[in-house]
């Protein structure tokens, strides 16, 4: 007995090793691709506060310097920990976090009163997610140039080499994202924490010049700087908000990692790290305020500045990195909710799912974050712009979680109203500063941002237009079966299987229309199937398919309803391998199967549909539109596919 007792014992010890092992190796996993943006934050954020060119530069002064170091850490406890980490990451769809995720919840909330207002936020959200198509263009452009401008510290000489060496790193960057970010990805986690280690230790290094910065942990300093200074404190905003970038970043990757994880590896290391780095430029600038210029790079000695913009080089592409696949993210879920066409996605790792490739996507991200480096040429000439983006966005995340929280939490709505209010107030006075620095860069997010947004709504509105004029020219599925049943449509049978790609069941697919009505032949084994996105990430293999026999249980016609999540491939083949015979009226042949694809062909017509403008538009975002066949595993050879005119 005692023997098996001893047995069981190291059995649970070394399930419970294991177990401890996959957790760090999950939070490693993290600290590579979470953390990177808001990681390399202390690069530039107190530079930019009292840079002496901002149109409303900060004085140096003793007492300023604890009011915004107060400021910069009190703002990252509330925006970082507080909003996201404690509060808005309890708001999942099904483990997905994410500005799209809090549209998908709002989409369901529609139904249940308040309707009009969901509808009002999942707007105010998919703006939201269009401001993030602006931060995925600067947050490259603003992280590398912020470390490579570590090299005017080691040597006045190397200045004209910052933006060319910027513009090969960011090319570089881009042109390997085809190879996925698997390969690479094992040591991100490693130099991450290796980057928050180094940025912790120099803090500490530079809090040993002026052990007095500590008191900038009270907010009794934020509160009288911002009181006593409240024009200076205002304006200081702008930069301080760069302190929070990649905030996020947090919530979005929460799929891949886990709120858990996400909350440890803040907690434990990039908080603490990135307070101590900032607590030590603070003290560097008390000792001497000519260090405002690069006061990251100046916490080292002369030796290892070198050194150092070589890490942050790395952890600035890491960073870049993060926020890219975001954007690949953000892209191909709004593709599959309806609100753009359907885009070439590469899933470039076999057993993650989440890392994908959108090739049309990756190309117009290098080439805007090339025009920005050439165009701006300076992270602080970038800062005035990039704030915009990420205060709307965390403005608009907060104003969705409190809605949603309202209505799926029972906790006391005087309560949410409260917090509403204050967290609702500190975003928008960071809004309201960074509105002030409009003429000088803040209008490019907002730009970027109403683009994006445009493009997104035009093409809802424009898919809805086409979806009732196909609806009129396609007729009743049922009806059209009946009448191929029955005769009135005669045919001539051909033997093989037979797939119409449709988008449901109440509408006969248009090349099966125009195979029976023009070349007058049915194939003998026919499945009608329409591909379904439903608003979570994924759908279990038993729930995947509804299956209709269309009122005749010996025509071998059916129809099948696939359900994929918007984090899913739509691999149609392996799907209908999943299909019993008893439901398709007898096995399917996929080995020989035909596939049939109704390809539509748009032109303006004369009807208000929409604007003539946004029906340009729309037409034009049409061509974008990747290909079906390989969007949907089809196999080349045996896909045919049938056009129609539709106007719009």
């Amino acid at each position: 007995m005692a023997e098996v007792r001893q047995e069981s014992v190291s059995s649970g010890h070394a399930r419970d090793g294991r177990k401890k092992a996959i957790r760090l190796a999950v939070i490693i996993g993290a600290l590579g691709v979470v953390f990177g943006d808001i990681g390399t934050s202390p690069i530039y954020t107190l530079q930019t506060v009292f840079n002496p060119s901002d149109p409303h530069p900060v004085p140096v002064s003793p007492d300023n310097v604890l009011g915004v170091v107060s400021l910069i850490f009190w703002s990252v406890m509330i925006i970082v920990t507080l909003t996201y980490v404690l509060l808005a990451m309890r708001a999942d769809n099904d483990g997905e976090g994410g500005i799209m995720a809090l549209i998908t919840l709002l989409r369901r909330l529609r139904g249940r009163g308040g309707a009009k207002a969901a509808a009002f936020l999942a707007g105010l959200g998919i703006f939201g997610a269009s401001l993030f198509f602006g931060d995925s263009m600067i947050t490259p452009a603003i992280s590398v140039l912020s470390a490579i401008e570590g090299l005017k510290v080691v040597s006045s000489d190397l200045d004209d080499l910052i933006v060319p060496i910027t513009a090969v790193i960011i090319v570089v960057l881009f042109l390997v994202q085809r190879r996925g970010t698997a390969a690479v990805g094992r040591v991100f986690g490693p130099v991450m924490i290796a980057w928050f280690a180094v940025i912790g230790l120099c803090g500490i290094g530079g809090i040993s010049h002026d052990p007095g910065i500590l008191k900038a942990l009270s907010p009794t300093y934020a509160l009288s700087f911002i009181a006593g200074n409240f024009d200076i404190a205002f304006f200081a905003l702008a930069a301080i908000v760069l302190s929070v970038t990649g905030a996020e970043a947090l919530y979005a990757d929460m799929g891949h990692f886990g709120r858990r994880a996400i909350t440890r590896g803040w907690l434990l290391l990039v908080l603490p790290a990135c307070t101590l780095s900032y607590l030590g430029q603070g003290a560097l600038i008390l000792e001497d305020n000519a260090n405002i210029s690069s006061p990251f790079f100046l916490l080292v000695p002369s030796w290892a500045r070198l050194p150092l913009v070589l890490l942050a080089t790395a952890a600035t592409v890491i960073a870049s990195q993060a926020v890219i696949t975001g954007a690949y993210s953000v892209a191909a879920q709004a593709a599959r909710l309806g609100y753009l066409p359907r885009l070439r996605v590469v899933h470039t790792n076999e057993s993650e799912a989440g890392q994908i490739y959108v090739p049309w996507i990756n190309w117009l991200l290098m080439v805007s974050v090339l025009t920005l480096v050439f165009a701006f040429r300076t992270s602080a000439a970038l800062a005035f712009a990039f704030g915009m983006a990420v205060t709307g966005t965390i403005t608009i995340t907060t104003t969705l979680f409190f809605f949603i929280a309202a209505r799926r939490w029972q906790v006391p709505r005087w309560l949410l109203g409260a917090g509403a209010a204050v967290l609702l107030l500190v975003d928008l006075l960071f809004v309201a500063a960074n509105m002030t620095k409009l003429v000088h860069g803040a209008w490019l997010p907002l730009l970027i941002g109403l683009t994006a947004f445009t493009v997104m709504k035009t093409w809802e509105r424009g898919r809805a237009v086409v979806t009732a004029q196909r609806d009129r020219e396609e007729g009743p599925l049922q009806e059209f079966v009946d009448d191929l049943r029955s005769g009135v449509l005669e045919t001539v049978p051909v033997p093989g299987t037979a797939i119409f790609l449709n988008r449901g069941i109440e509408t006969a697919p248009l090349a099966f229309r125009a195979n029976a009505e023009h070349n007058h032949v049915r194939h003998e084994h026919i499945v009608v199937l329409s591909i379904v996105t439903v608003q979570v990430p994924r759908v279990p293999d038993e729930e995947r398919f509804v299956v209709d026999g269309l009122g005749h249980a010996d025509d071998r016609i059916t129809h099948v309803s696939a359900s994929f999540g918007y984090m899913e491939s739509t691999d149609v083949p392996r799907a209908l391998a999943l299909l019993k015979p008893a439901d398709t009226e007898g096995p399917l042949d996929l080995e020989r199967a035909s596939y049939f694809l109704s390809k539509i062909e748009l032109r303006r017509g004369p009807e208000p549909t929409m604007a003539g403008w946004r029906k340009r538009l729309f037409i034009a975002t049409s061509y974008i539109t990747a290909d079906a066949a390989e969007h949907f595993a089809l196999p080349r050879d045996r896909t045919v596919v049938m056009g129609s005119h539709i106007e719009v």
